[in-house]
């Protein structure tokens, strides 16, 4: 059976923890900062983990770590 390919996009987003859960980035911090709250601004500062239906999603394009 041949390699199977791990997707791009997941790598450069997603990286997955020594117990299985998948880390990224928080989201809604791109643009329109001047509508967020301080709050919100501040809580979503780092990464966060994924809830586990998205982390299987996740997973599917991720093959190899495990």
């Amino acid at each position: 059976m041949p390699k199977m390919k791990t997707k791009s996009s997941a790598k450069k987003r997603f990286k997955v923890t020594a117990s299985g859960k998948v880390k990224a980035g928080q989201a809604g911090k791109r643009h329109g900062m001047i509508k967020r709250t301080t709050k919100f601004i501040r809580d979503a500062r780092g990464t966060t983990t994924l809830s586990a239906p998205d982390a299987k999603i996740v997973k599917t394009y991720m093959p190899y770590a495990r």
